[in-house]
């Protein structure tokens, strides 16, 4: 399922379609300082950067990704993306059966320059993902993974108010080289509408 990368815009956050132009002020971004990448996937060159947005691009292209630059106060801070967007195989007749959204996404691949981090921009960005997910897709779930090493990426995910769905061991290639333990973690439908407003209420203080 093709699907076009929205332009998500809020108060101090913009997502918009990750561009090739976009490969020196991702690069400047990512080498503001690498202390908390250790188990992310971050380019730290000119020609890393480029292969990297090929990459996703490419996969957006097959229907795999929809991947974003992250604009944060009128400059490239970072990227995110919906992966691996999924229409399921409902049983004939079903009500839920659609064709044209998927009914469950994960939202992942994210990193900010260590000057946006530890500030609303990830929780701005995440807000605007999942309401755009939840009620312009209407899916009925959105997961996250990350490392299970990777306390502080999980710290944020249980800040976005998902709720820990457990370990899958060996589950994929780690940044680090080794085989990966990935945490799981969703919000489902029916949790949004709680979540939305304690994100919102995080974004006003």
């Amino acid at each position: 399922m093709l699907l076009e990368a929205p332009v998500l815009t809020g108060r101090a956050v913009t997502l918009r379609r990750l561009a090739t132009d976009d490969v020196e002020a991702l690069t400047l971004a990512a080498a503001e300082s690498r202390t908390h990448f250790g188990l992310s996937v971050v380019p730290s060159s000119l020609e890393e950067m480029q292969r990297y947005i090929e990459k996703y691009l490419l996969q957006q292209s097959q229907g795999r990704r929809v991947p974003f630059a992250t604009i944060w106060h009128g400059r490239i801070v970072g990227t995110t993306s919906f992966i691996d967007p999924q229409i399921w195989d409902w049983p004939s007749g079903a009500a839920h059966q659609r064709a044209d959204r998927p009914d469950t996404v994960e939202i992942g691949s994210t990193w900010l320059a260590s000057s946006a981090q530890r500030t609303g921009c990830n929780t701005e960005a995440k807000l605007l993902m999942l309401e755009h997910a939840f009620e312009r897709w209407q899916t009925h779930s959105v997961s996250f993974k990350t490392d299970e090493r990777n306390e502080r990426s999980r710290r944020a995910i249980e800040r976005l108010g998902a709720r820990f769905d457990g370990i899958r061991r060996a589950d994929m290639p780690a940044a680090d080289g080794t085989v990966r333990n990935s945490a799981y973690y969703s919000i489902v439908a029916t949790e949004w509408p709680t979540i939305k407003q304690r994100l919102q209420q995080l974004m006003n203080r």
